[in-house]
């Protein structure tokens, strides 16, 4: 092999590293935008049943009194 063979195949090694850089950024977005949505979903009802269902009791317990 002589030099230019060597350095024409860098380049092609470069220009698929690169590829897979790109690729690679887009999967880690993906998981990041999965991960958002799904603490958006589970996390954030659960935090909002602890304010709700103290009051929710509240009104069942105060209804049930006045039978």
């Amino acid at each position: 092999m002589d030099t230019n063979d060597i350095l024409k195949k860098l380049e092609e090694q470069e220009a698929k590293i690169n590829a897979i850089y790109q690729s690679v950024e887009k999967t880690r977005k993906y998981f990041l935008a999965t991960l958002i949505i799904s603490v958006a979903f589970i996390i954030f009802p659960l935090i909002a049943l602890i304010f709700v269902i103290p009051s929710f009791l509240k009104i069942i317990t105060s209804s049930g009194l006045g039978l």
